[in-house]
Formats: structure tokens, sequence, C-alpha cells
């Protein structure tokens, strides 16, 4: 095994992987049970409320760009947005230029139900953010997230990028106004 690379020591990056692996699963078990009680009065598990919450901003997405976005797997994307067609928060359709691909829209009652979310967002009842007040009294504004998003890039490509950064433009409006 190589001791050293061009600019970087393998002690160096175990050492990075495994603050990142402790780190992101440290955040993530908080964000998971944040996340789940905030949509728990919803009866919606976290990926049910992720599909409706890309469909919201994407307006008209594929079962492959949901995949994509909500980083899961293809199937898991279908399931869980059969589900919700069945429960009526969301419709299935095809393009006459596209019969290849289903399309997903939200239907009146997934749109309220989404807004409705929204407005029932606590911030002093979410862990992750009250751990960031600190920094936000400390600096006047919440931490960046440049290069987490860089690591991000790197992995899922500038494509993943576009379309998370297209999404919060187009959901940003719509919370301002609720």
């Amino acid at each position: 095994m190589r001791e050293t690379f061009d600019d970087y020591t393998i002690k160096e990056s175990l050492f990075f992987s495994l603050r990142m692996m402790q780190l992101s699963k440290a955040l993530w078990k908080t964000i998971e049970k944040d996340w789940q009680q905030w949509i728990n009065p919803y009866d919606l598990t976290i990926n049910e409320h992720h599909i409706l919450w890309i469909i919201y901003y994407l307006k008209d997405a594929s079962i492959s760009e949901i995949a994509k976005l909500g980083v899961m797997h293809v199937s898991t994307a279908f399931n869980f947005s059969k589900k919700l067609e069945i429960r009526g928060y969301l419709q299935f359709s095809k393009k006459e230029n596209d019969m290849r691909n289903t399309y997903i829209q939200l239907t009146e009652k997934g749109e309220e139900l989404v807004l409705s979310i929204f407005k029932a967002y606590e911030p002093l009842q979410n862990t992750v953010f009250k751990g960031s007040l600190p920094l936000h009294h400390l600096h006047g504004k919440f931490p960046d997230f440049i290069e987490m998003m860089t690591i991000v890039r790197s992995i899922y490509g500038n494509d993943f990028m576009k379309m998370f950064e297209y999404s919060f433009d187009n959901i940003e409006k719509p919370i301002e106004n609720a």
C-alpha cells in the first residue's frame, strides 16, 4: 500500500473519510428524526414527502428525475409514487412526444398537502436548525454549503447540482407567499 500520493497521504485520506462517515451518520440520524417528526401528522414517510416536494418544485417530473434528485433507486421512486397516487396526491401521465417515460404531477390535493406541510414547519423543533443557531448568532448567517456542494457535485455531477439549485429557485416564491 502506498504511503503518499501526489499531495496527500493515506493517513490524511483515511482520517478525512472516517470523519466524513461519522459526522454524516450523526447528522443524518438527527435529520431523519427531525424530518419524520415534521411529517408524522400527515401520515407520510420521508421518501413520500421527498417525492411530493420534488414534484412540487419541478412541476412535472419523470420517475428517473425524481429518483436522481431524491437520491433513490428508480423502483423506490416509482413504488412510493404509486402509493401517493392511490391516496390522491399524484397523477401519472405520458407525453405524446415521449411515451417511454412516465411523468408525475401533483393533484390539487397533493399541492394543498405540500403547502400545509411547509406552513407547519417549526424551526425550533428542528434539532439541526437549532444546532446552527450559534453560528448564525456569531456570523449573522447560517453556514454555507459550498464545500459540501463541491463534494456532491464531484460525486453526482453538474446536472444533479443544476436540478438541485433549480428546485430551490422554484420553491422559494411559493413559500414566501404562504
